[in-house]
């Protein structure tokens, strides 16, 4: 995409490279035959070179004459031998870059190109082509080439950043890489005002979804994000070597933000938005929800080069995402996370991860959130992650209004109090969503559950109606939960916030313990009666007498009341109304049949005193001792008398109410007295 008249000019000048050698040898070419070079010359050769199981059969002057390591080389090695052989099986570039440097010394043109001057390069750094031995050596031509042609273009840094793959750790030594990566990065920043567009790679798909050409004419505005697609064919740590040079250059980071979002689109076929695991809502055979993760499919289905491969790009992508908020979505920050734990990454990198999805979980969405449980566990979904990254959250909530600016800091105060309450109910109404999903798990625990529905302060939620969604969801899910913790689950959610559809729902509801049913009655009353008094003083002003006088409005009475209260609402008020006043009543009764008892006991004890104080002086006497039998028996014909009493009023009662036994130990009035009190 970047063109300079440099460029031009360079090429030009490296056209001096085509050098005719006089060294007393007929070289017209190199002949190849099979797995073997030969040099078309009159003269037999004397010297073999093997390069990654390509045999050279060259001479020895040609290669001494512009080579330091073969000069060491042939020293070294026995000078009885007509024929000398060498394997060369590390050179970098291997046998093509060899093939260059060998035709350079015998003289013969040698094309540099974008595509093979790193190799070329780092084969005559290998061979130690310096101008020590010559002047004008491959060493010194190699590097003005990429000095003067290659870093100019943006097209050929590109390319021979790509080379550079599989030369390392020559092309890092060589400085190789660095230079292309810092030419690349002041490209990117440069005004796309100044670029032609000369480059006939592909372009950037967003730019493919706004113009049928290729390429924008001169006359078109160039985007933005013209440059993300030459950068992404990139090996990942190529890429970080040229982010991390964007960022010194202080390129904007929602530019970066979404290059690396399409780098990462690249390469993780598993992050595509149409990635996201669907669910059946069946069970198989009691272990939970059917998962199906599309794109990368599963885990197991990946080799473990791919595998490696994979979780080196997501731990070096999650470290160079820049720590601005929203450079990155939170749905990529999700589907980053998920990929992340089913990889088994490094869990810094993990632990970093969910706190840039705790930053900004208010733009979250319910299909991203539902990340299974990798590590094996009972339940289907990931709770306990959920359950950090909500935490993440309040702390960056609390972190957020305690830092405010020096300009204008009381209206900044409330701008950023006022968002900070909208991004807490943004992220209830996705909890509340999150907990109705995943309570169709029967695994799911009670405590879990409760843990994460009580996370949230209770000023994030104005209303409950989706908390009694998860909660009866829960209820529908596991009918084997005990009366106790049926109340335990129910205390997650306010009655006094539920809206009257969800009271009319609850009312009618059989999962719910009577005692949160009777609450809800209450609370509904209660609304009724605000309202009816709310609309009372509506027609009425300050200072003014009552209009419903003047208007001919009679009074509300109890009756019109409960008349404009739905009918499930009056029969539940009136089963609750005759279970209070029975309550009531049964409760004076015992208060009564306690002060009795307490009266006798007070009498008993005076008695016992006597008897105890009046032993002493007549032990001796016989009429004592059947006073004294006669006192105690007496007294304890009362309590059994009162006790046979308690017993038949118990029975009487229960009789009236019509409850067996059984019944009684399931509902009797312990249970309505505990929840009373």
């Amino acid at each position: 995409m970047w063109e300079s008249e440099s460029e031009a000019r360079g090429r030009e000048r490296m056209s001096s490279l085509e050098i005719e050698r006089h060294d007393g040898l007929k070289n017209d070419a190199f002949v190849r035959r099979d797995q073997s070079w030969y040099v078309s010359s009159d003269i037999p050769s004397d010297l073999l070179i093997k390069v990654g199981g390509i045999s050279f059969h060259l001479h020895k002057y040609p290669l001494l004459s512009r080579s330091g390591r073969m000069n060491r080389i042939l020293y070294e090695s026995s000078r009885d031998c007509d024929l000398t052989v060498i394997e060369l099986d590390d050179l970098p570039g291997g046998s093509d870059s060899f093939e260059l440097a060998a035709k350079f010394c015998y003289g013969i043109a040698v094309d540099l190109t974008a595509s093979n001057i790193s190799g070329l390069r780092c084969a005559a750094e290998y061979l130690e082509m310096t101008e020590d031995l010559e002047e004008g050596n491959l060493i010194f031509k190699t590097e003005a080439f990429l000095s003067y042609v290659v870093l100019s273009s943006w097209r050929d840094s590109i390319i021979v950043l790509k080379s550079c793959e599989g030369l390392s750790p020559w092309a890092e030594n060589l400085q190789i890489v660095r230079r292309c990566s810092e030419s690349i990065a002041w490209k990117a920043c440069a005004n796309p005002r100044g670029i032609r567009w000369a480059y006939t790679g592909q372009p950037s798909p967003k730019w493919n979804s706004d113009s049928k050409e290729s390429s924008p004419s001169r006359g078109q505005p160039v985007p933005p994000d013209w440059w993300f697609e030459d950068v992404s064919i990139l090996r990942i740590d190529h890429f970080v070597r040229v982010v991390t040079a964007i960022k010194v250059k202080g390129l904007r980071f929602e530019l970066i933000g979404a290059a690396i979002m399409q780098y990462a689109s690249k390469w993780l076929p598993g992050l595509q938005d149409g990635s996201s695991h669907s669910i059946d809502e069946g069970w198989n055979q009691g272990s939970g929800l059917h998962m199906i993760i599309s794109g990368t499919g599963n885990k197991d289905d990946l080799s473990g080069s791919q595998i490696r491969e994979q979780r080196m790009v997501i731990e070096s992508l999650i470290s160079i995402i820049p720590p601005q908020k929203d450079c990155v979505s939170c749905s990529f920050l999700l589907r980053l996370l998920r990929l992340a734990n089913m990889l088994k990454v490094a869990p810094a990198l993990v632990t970093e991860l969910e706190k840039r999805v705790g930053m900004q979980l208010e733009q979250a969405a319910l299909p991203d959130l539902l990340i299974p449980s990798f590590n094996r566990g009972d339940t289907a979904y990931d709770v306990d992650l959920v359950q950090r990254l909500v935490e993440h959250f309040l702390v960056q909530e609390q972190i957020e209004p305690s830092s405010p600016s020096r300009g204008d800091a009381p209206l900044d105060s409330v701008r950023m109090s006022s968002s900070g309450s909208n991004a807490k109910a943004r992220v209830a109404r996705l909890i509340d969503s999150y907990l109705t999903e995943v309570s169709r798990d029967r695994n799911l625990s009670l405590t879990k559950f409760q843990v994460l529905a009580e996370a949230l302060p209770e000023s994030a939620r104005s209303c409950d109606d989706g908390l009694y969604r998860a909660v009866d969801s829960y209820l529908k899910a596991h009918p084997t939960l005990t009366e106790h913790e049926r109340k335990r689950l129910c205390r997650v959610m306010d009655c006094q916030k539920l809206s009257i559809d969800a009271c009319m729902h609850a009312a009618q509801n059989e999962r719910l313990p009577l005692r949160v049913v009777v609450q809800v009655l209450f609370c509904e009353q209660a609304k009724i009666s605000t309202a009816l008094a709310n609309s009372n003083s509506t027609f009425k002003q300050p200072g003014e007498p009552s209009h419903f006088s003047q208007l001919n409005f009679p009074n509300p009475t109890r009756r019109q009341l409960l008349e404009g209260t739905p009918q499930s609402f009056q029969e539940g008020w009136v089963t609750a109304k005759k279970d209070i006043n029975t309550l009531k009543f049964e409760l004076e009764s015992m208060k009564a049949k306690y002060l009795e008892l307490q009266t006798d006991m007070d009498t008993l004890q005076k008695q016992f005193e006597k008897m105890t104080s009046g032993s002493s002086g007549s032990s001796n006497s016989k009429s004592g001792k059947p006073q004294t039998g006669s006192t105690w028996t007496s007294g304890w014909r009362k309590l059994s008398k009162l006790t046979k009493i308690n017993n038949a009023e118990g029975q009487d009662l229960a009789g009236a109410h019509g409850t067996g036994p059984s019944e009684q130990g399931r509902k009797g009035p312990r249970r309505w007295r505990n929840s009373i009190s």
